[in-house]
């Protein structure tokens, strides 16, 4: 893993400008304004046909017990993955990340997607939009699946807007369970540089668009029973 350390004037346009070249922004920890550089030797994706969506998801998918809805509140979203971490004492998202990412989001290239239930926000993820590509940076929750049916309303969303590739930066166990995979630098660039130079949609499903969780799982359908 490359990694490097940035320069003060690092703006919301470097920022994506090195993703646009496979490099992405990471803290140390939250008490700490220096951001780094970084380019995995291996790098994380999620093939957009090859989600794996258990019986098990599925179901709670169908359920619709979460109300999910987009770029509904990035602060909110950041916060919890910043904090709802049990399995980590620190975290990555110094004050830096978040100056930079609401830029982002304020011009329209940072989405978020965002599970609630009864009210509140109970998981999400937020990632960056560049060309056809969508760079998930972060998910968190607080109630079992959360994060799990905020990953799936993305991808069908990213598949109906024509996107090319989901980056997940880095594979986890925990994302592997979910269909991720690592390639190899060299291949990633080739995918990323085609996917940048391609357009998308991330709003062809309208932002204040009501999805049921049963048309997520059919759109996935559709698409693998079309070989799409």
């Amino acid at each position: 893993m490359s990694r490097g350390s940035s320069r003060p004037e690092i703006t919301p346009d470097i920022v994506l400008r090195a993703y646009s070249i496979g490099l992405f922004p990471m803290g140390e920890k939250a008490d700490d304004d220096r951001l780094y550089w970084v380019e995995p030797e291996e790098r994380g994706l999620f093939p957009l046909d090859g989600v794996k969506i258990s019986k098990s998801l599925a179901k709670t998918v169908r359920s619709d017990r979460f109300e999910v809805a987009v770029d509904r509140d990035f602060d909110a979203v950041i916060d919890g993955c910043a904090h709802a971490g049990t399995a980590r004492d620190t975290t990555w998202i110094n004050a830096p990340i978040r100056r930079l990412y609401r830029e982002l989001f304020d011009a329209g290239f940072v989405h978020t997607v965002e599970c609630r239930r009864e009210g509140m926000l109970v998981g999400g993820l937020y990632g960056v939009s560049l060309g056809a590509a969508f760079f998930g940076e972060s998910m968190f929750h607080t109630q079992r699946d959360a994060s799990k049916v905020a990953l799936v309303h993305l991808a069908a969303r990213l598949r109906a807007g024509r996107y090319r590739l989901l980056d997940t930066q880095f594979v986890t166990p925990h994302l592997a369970s979910l269909g991720a995979i690592s390639i190899p630098r060299s291949i990633y660039r080739g995918m990323l540089e085609r996917a940048v130079e391609a357009g998308a949609d991330f709003f062809a499903w309208p932002r204040d668009m009501r999805i049921s969780g049963s048309e997520i799982l059919a759109s996935f359908a559709v698409q693998r029973d079309t070989g799409g």
